[in-house]
């Protein structure tokens, strides 16, 4: 297939395009940054990739290479792990909802049309609780930042319908792999001062990198899939578990409960996301038959974490 992708070097982008291209796909990378993407995806380890400067967030002739794409796979958003500012949650809200906007018009406009768009939300959609359980079918049960965020993304993802593109929308939970928010929690674990954080008691929705990226490729490509999936493991656990299991497999004590305003300090507002929590279940990821490689976080966190 020839697929387009936003966000390609990011986190989850980067080892998107990695699996793309050996799978022996063609990939369309738009970035805002040729020259970055360039070194992340060196045209002689990457003969199947071409980079494509574009502006997220304004109509223009980027949009014309768009036409021709098999799929669009949608990633671009800014991060949340910082101060959010007035003008911070303006950017993170138009990265996200005004950046799909564009994308789904550029599809709108092209002669020949991506057969399916694959395009990330996450689980703020749902927002927090210790209580609910979060389905792809339930609805929202705050109206937070990171919800309004959420649903303002999928309704600008939603109109790619019209142009009778299917649409698979993959709600993200925390991605483990070394990298991201894993590795701002190692450190006090490396300092033999890891513990649980927050209360311990919120729910920690996660999904290794590689399983998600199998998700996305099969959105891609399994046509029988459309509408909304949750990206997260199917064993959720509260957050002293996770540390537990953290501990464990980097041989070191989980015993000193870390306080809020240290992770606060590390992923500024974006803490929310592990300091309140929310335990969501996918299950109509599941029903599709796929099939995770890593189901449970002891065995994710072996992977990704060598001491």
């Amino acid at each position: 297939m020839k697929v387009a992708v936003t966000g390609a070097t990011g986190f989850v982008g980067s080892r998107l395009v990695q699996r793309l291209h050996d799978a022996g796909h063609q990939i369309k990378v738009f970035t805002r940054n040729p020259d970055r993407a360039r070194k992340i995806f060196p045209e002689s380890a990457y003969g199947q990739v071409e980079i494509v400067a574009y502006t997220p967030q304004q109509s223009g002739d980027w949009q014309a290479e768009i036409a021709g794409c098999d799929g669009v796979i949608n990633l671009a958003g800014e991060t949340i792990a910082e101060r959010w500012t007035p003008e911070r949650k303006r950017e993170i809200m138009n990265s996200r909802a005004l950046g799909t906007a564009k994308l789904v018009e550029a599809i709108g406009m092209a002669s020949v049309k991506p057969k399916v768009m694959v395009s990330a939300s996450a689980i703020g959609f749902y927002g927090t609780s210790e209580t609910a359980e979060f389905y792809e079918t339930s609805q929202p049960i705050k109206q937070d930042f990171l919800s309004q965020v959420c649903q303002a993304w999928e309704t600008a993802a939603d109109k790619v319908t019209a142009y009778g593109t299917r649409l698979v929308t993959v709600r993200i939970g925390i991605v483990l792999g070394m990298g991201g928010a894993i590795a701002k929690m190692l450190t006090p674990f490396r300092l033999y001062a890891g513990g649980p954080i927050g209360s311990g008691k919120q729910w920690f929705s996660w999904v290794h990198r590689d399983d998600l990226v199998s998700l996305l490729m099969q959105g891609l490509t399994e046509e029988n899939m459309t509408g909304i999936y949750n990206g997260t493991a199917p064993h959720p656990v509260r957050m002293t578990a996770m540390c537990d299991a953290l501990g464990k497999v980097m041989n070191r004590p989980s015993w000193l409960p870390v306080p809020d305003f240290v992770i606060e300090t590390l992923l500024g507002d974006g803490a929310v996301v592990v300091l309140e929590g929310q335990k969501v279940l996918p299950e109509r990821t599941q029903s599709t038959g796929f099939s995770y490689a890593y189901p449970k976080i002891e065995a994710a966190l072996r992977d990704i974490v060598v001491e």
